[in-house]
């Protein structure tokens, strides 16, 4: 019996010497290559533009304010007293009345003749 448990284990071995030799392709991968980029194409058409936005409301007027009081008007002055009235002068003298005029005595006027012309 000790044959028959060493045949199996022969074959065995054989087995695995056989496959290990055999040549099997050796599998590379490769990675894809890189592609560089072309030139920029033409640029694209201009969106739309957007819409305004709402306007904010008005704000209220602001109330007004009070109208401030009037002064009053003020006190008027005393009237000024009034002087007193000054004392009169006397009366002056008359004059000596003048003397009678003379009635006409022996004076005489000479008027002389004008030149004779010539």
């Amino acid at each position: 019996m000790k044959h028959i448990t060493i045949f199996p284990a022969a074959v065995l071995a054989l087995a695995t010497l056989t496959l290990a030799a055999c040549d099997r392709p050796t599998v590379v991968n490769t990675p894809p290559a890189v592609s560089v980029p072309g030139p920029a194409g033409p640029t694209g058409a201009t969106g739309d533009t957007g819409s305004t936005g709402n306007t904010g409301n008005t704000g209220n007027t602001g109330s007004m304010g009070g109208t401030g009081a009037m002064g009053g008007t003020g006190a008027t002055g005393s009237t000024g007293a009034t002087g007193g009235t000054g004392a009169t002068g006397d009366t002056g003298s008359t004059g000596a009345q003048g003397q009678r005029g003379a009635t006409g005595g022996d004076t005489i006027v000479i008027v002389p003749n004008p030149p004779a012309s010539r």
